[in-house]
């Protein structure tokens, strides 16, 4: 599911696949349901449309009493913790409208007190010139967090660190019965060759009170000598008030009980259930999970998604409480979701082990009968380019925080991204995290290894 900006420029950056025909790979390890859930936290949602060629509405949760189109407001409050999480792209209809898109994001304060909206931790940034689509290599080091491909990548990558750009304030305050925005940020797309540029954008904030909530395109307002400004707070209150959803509209899923054909997923346009994956990986009835035997692994899905769950028949995407009839009907992917996950090794064997922990890209299939299918060489593909953070102790005992970014195309293996020398008996204590990055394809797996 990758955009339309990552696949025009991987287009033009990658060189021509090499006309060897790519063998499938068929690794028997073992696929298990990957433990845990979902918290309750709301998402704000916006990716539909994911080219925004006319100013309007891309996602409001605002009531539709008193607008002029009702249906493009939802009726959702937010309260208490809630992320926001939007990722646009600027192509203009023609080549000589090279007029600056704005992307907005209003928060109403309804209630009769003020609202303060506190903003934990954000990022916000361009494909170009922030953070351009680059070549790199399969795993790269990366704590200090200099490595990333694509504005997703980025944005996703500080927020993981704990992280707030500092073109966000700790607070905003709403006094009652009004509006403040929360993002007024531009893609612009002068003087780029192609004239095409996207921006990433993950919040993540806890308000004092219920809120209102609006992604919004506008195009820069004119300033008397002909150079652009930003739209006003008022500009945006009138075009939420005036406008309808903006086009042009992504293609329109397939319903999910459809269990046949090709499958379209769509973009997401709604208020989706769950920020965060807590999961502990054990044995069943152990408090450890065991180490496999030696030429083995176990395998656990990453984003496991409607028809694409790898044989456990688990789709881990967030339900959505809140969507237009003509975007996706759950939050595929989970982008921007993090998954943290506790695995307790234990080498249960009276013998030394040297166990891996990777992540892996198989193909999407809904079975793995005879196990997890891969490509050699991987398709062309890029299924998947984000940064991963594993805390745990190493050989000496010493306690270490690594940060790996990935990058995996299609149907590609994993490299090991810790090693772990594991005495007889011994326990080790693997913390992994990650936010699923925007501009990757689901479903990947984690995948813990002993090597023979």
């Amino acid at each position: 599911m990758l955009s339309l900006l990552s696949s025009l420029i991987v287009s033009q950056a990658t060189p021509s696949p090499s006309p060897q025909s790519p063998q499938t790979i068929v690794q028997p390890q073992e696929m298990r349901v990957l433990p845990g859930e979902l918290d309750s936290v709301l998402v704000f949602n916006s990716n539909s449309p994911e080219v925004v060629q006319t100013e309007g509405i891309l996602l409001s949760t605002f009531p539709p009493t008193g607008k002029q189109a009702p249906a493009a407001h939802l009726d959702q409050v937010f309260s208490g913790r809630f992320d926001i999480f939007a990722h646009h792209i600027a192509k203009p209809v023609t080549p000589t409208d090279l007029r600056t898109l704005y992307l907005g994001v209003i928060a109403n304060n309804p209630g009769k007190e003020p609202v303060t909206i506190d903003i934990l931790q954000a990022a916000s940034h361009l494909s170009q010139p922030d953070a351009p689509f680059i070549k790199l290599p399969t795993a790269v080091e990366n704590n200090d967090g200099k490595a990333f491909s694509g504005p997703g990548s980025r944005a996703v990558g500080e927020v993981l660190r704990g992280l707030r750009q500092d073109i966000f304030p700790a607070q905003v305050v709403i006094p009652p019965g009004e509006s403040r925005m929360l993002l007024n940020l531009p893609i612009p797309v002068k003087p780029l060759t192609p004239p095409l540029n996207g921006r990433s954008t993950l919040m993540r904030l806890r308000s004092t009170g219920a809120v209102y909530l609006a992604s919004l395109g506008m195009f820069a307002k004119q300033n008397p000598d002909g150079t652009e400004r930003e739209p006003s707070l008022a500009e945006w209150e009138t075009l939420l008030d005036t406008a309808t959803l903006s086009t042009p509209r992504d293609k329109v899923p397939t319903p999910i009980e459809q269990t046949t054909g090709n499958v379209i997923y769509g973009r997401v346009a709604g208020v989706g259930v769950g920020s965060q994956w807590n999961g502990r990986i054990l044995d069943q009835g152990q408090d450890f999970l065991s180490t496999p035997e030696p030429g083995k692994g176990i395998s656990y899905g990453l984003a496991t998604l409607n028809r694409g769950t790898l044989g456990t028949n688990q789709n881990q995407s967030a339900k959505l409480i809140r969507r237009y009839p003509d975007t996706a009907y759950q939050a595929h992917g989970n982008y921007a979701i993090q998954y943290s996950l506790t695995m307790p090794l234990k080498n249960t064997t009276d013998r030394a082990q040297t166990v891996v922990v990777t992540v892996e890209t198989p193909l999407k299939r809904e079975d793995t009968n005879q196990g997890l299918r891969f490509l050699q060489p991987p398709g062309p593909q890029m299924n998947f380019r984000g940064t991963v953070r594993l805390l745990y102790n190493d050989d000496r005992g010493l306690p270490r925080t690594q940060y790996v970014h990935l990058v995996q195309q299609r149907g590609q293996q994993g490299d090991p991204l810790i090693t772990l020398q594991m005495k007889p008996q011994e326990r080790r204590l693997v913390q992994f995290d990650f936010l699923y990055p925007p501009d990757a394809t689901p479903p990947q797996v984690l995948t813990v290894k002993t090597l023979p």
